[in-house]
């Protein structure tokens, strides 16, 4: 008799092999989509409740009717959605610096799908320095952004990640550049 799917996939990722491949390998031997990628989130600790409802909003697409041989392609599809993507617990400053960070999303005036994505996986696993940078790399539209709300916002984020005990000496820089941006947006008396 097999091990249970979770035993399985917490072996499989004890040894070094990816959330993607260790999907592949249960879904192959188990031929159950589902309860392999369910196994995959729990053994690497995401709460079952988030699992269920990270795995409903791609079961339709992805693990419903899948082809045999597909199993590689859609534990990377899984793992590219963030479903495989383990939630950091974040503190009171990582909180606001979330909230800033959604004010200067609000201050764009619009956002591509895909930044958004790659946004939200960063708040989740908690990489806020990356989240930061990517925004700071970022121009708010011309026609429908507020550059004011939206660089005050990333100055005043930039400030409290570099409070961090070893801010990442990438910070700097990109703090200096939204500094540099504020000024040039902020209103004129």
């Amino acid at each position: 008799m097999l091990p249970p799917l979770p035993t399985l996939a917490r072996h499989a990722l004890d040894r070094g092999h990816t959330p993607a491949e260790v999907y592949a390998f249960l879904a192959r031997r188990s031929r159950k989509p589902l309860p392999a990628a369910r196994a995959v989130c729990l053994a690497l600790d995401i709460p079952l409740t988030e699992a269920t409802r990270r795995l409903n909003d791609c079961f339709d697409a992805l693990l419903a009717n899948p082809r045999p041989g597909t199993e590689h392609d859609t534990g990377e599809l899984l793992e590219a959605l963030g479903v495989f993507d383990v939630p950091k617990e974040l503190d009171p400053r990582d909180l606001a610096i979330v909230d800033l960070f959604l004010a200067a999303i609000d201050a764009l005036g619009g956002i591509r799908a895909g930044h958004q994505h790659g946004l939200a996986r960063w708040f989740t696993t908690g990489n806020l320095t990356v989240a930061y940078l990517s925004l700071a790399a970022t121009q708010p539209r011309p026609t429908t952004g507020d550059p004011t709300h939206y660089w005050t916002a990333l100055v005043t984020a930039g400030e409290l990640l570099a409070t961090a005990p070893s801010p990442d000496p990438r910070i700097k820089s990109a703090l200096t550049h939204c500094r540099t941006q504020a000024a040039t947006h902020s209103p004129h008396p």
